[in-house]
């Protein structure tokens, strides 16, 4: 035990400082969920709705009121498929390529708690990560 703590109480105030610093809100939610159906589209170029919706793991009314709005951002090309007329196929825009090509917005306050650290401060968090990844 250090200063008397337990490997449980550590881990207790780990958790707590740990949720201070994730942004879960709505906004971070629809931002994730955003960028993982341009990411799945992306990866799946010509992509289908079923396609999409198989990779995100969610139902293909769902995805397609996702797209559609995506499509309006002007994030996302539809056109018909050459190969089959009754779909659609489905491109990353230009515009959807900058858009996963940013830092996610989440991580924010923690980096920004980090740069107010002396160096010697940053060494001993970085030790200390080093010792939880192994």
């Amino acid at each position: 035990m250090i200063g008397g703590s337990t490997p449980s109480a550590l881990a207790s105030r780990f958790t707590a400082i740990a949720q201070n610093y994730i942004a879960d809100g709505p906004a971070e939610r629809a931002d994730r969920a955003r960028r993982k159906l341009l990411l799945a589209l992306g990866e799946r170029e010509p992509a289908t709705l079923k396609q999409v919706a198989a990779a995100v793991r969610r139902g293909a009314p769902a995805v397609s009121r996702s797209i559609e709005s995506l499509v309006k951002a002007g994030l996302v090309d539809r056109a018909p498929d050459p190969t089959n007329r009754r779909r659609l196929a489905m491109r990353l825009s230009e515009a959807g390529r900058r858009e996963l090509e940013k830092r996610p917005t989440t991580g924010n306050a923690l980096e920004n708690q980090l740069d107010r650290l002396a160096h010697s401060e940053l060494r001993a968090i970085e030790r200390a990560l080093e010792i939880l990844e192994r």
